[in-house]
């Protein structure tokens, strides 16, 4: 096992859920906004959101590297009486075909640095064409955020940060419905509690 999946397996080992049960704020706003229909979440951890989608509507599927993150998952889906289809594994490795999903939703998805341009790339291709993006993460200015409070959660490496240009290089055949780089008060779970500078964007595919 490398590094990195150690980590979320450490993580998402506990009992507790790392980001809580509730959905991500701006992801419950925007997914309001659509017409139910197929979405994938990428990096999606214990399920929070993904449970959220399913239980309003939403054909649901799923990827981590982690297996203890997909166990509560498929947990919290159980008791919430909804369906996921959920993959571990490298995105490339996994059974999504092109142009099959109507959304995507990438909610704190913080990939390393050397291949999240290219996994942006290629979660576009399984877009279709009118289909959306739902996007929070963390902004390279959200740095000087976690090293005063590390509670508050997220990267420590700048080039796992995001900012709005990397946002326009990724997506570029995309309308930008919403962008905006924002300080905003994170109350999620045991390890998003704070003050900090993310990234939104809603995108929809031209």
């Amino acid at each position: 096992m490398d590094n990195w999946t150690k980590v979320w397996e450490d993580r998402f080992g506990k009992d507790e859920f790392a980001y809580g049960t509730e959905p991500n704020d701006f992801l419950k706003t925007q997914i309001a906004l659509l017409q139910p229909g197929k979405i994938l979440f990428a990096a999606e951890g214990e399920g929070r959101n993904a449970v959220f989608a399913a239980k309003n509507g939403w054909e649901v599927s799923a990827f981590d590297i982690s297996q203890e993150g997909k166990k509560k998952a498929l947990q919290l889906a159980l008791e919430n009486h909804v369906t996921l289809d959920y993959q571990i594994g490298q995105l490339a490795e996994l059974d999504f075909t092109p142009n099959q999903l109507d959304a995507i939703a990438l909610i704190y998805a913080h990939f390393p640095a050397d291949i999240k341009s290219n996994y942006h790339q290629q979660l576009d291709k399984l877009l279709k064409p009118g289909g959306t993006i739902l996007f929070e993460a963390f902004s390279k200015n959200h740095l000087e955020y976690v090293t005063s409070n590390p509670n508050v959660g997220g990267p420590k490496d700048l080039a796992m940060l995001f900012s709005i240009e990397e946002i326009q290089h990724d997506f570029p055949n995309y309308e930008w419905i919403y962008l905006k780089e924002e300080i905003i008060d994170l109350h999620e779970g045991i390890y998003h509690n704070g003050t900090g500078s993310v990234i939104r964007f809603v995108g929809r595919k031209k």
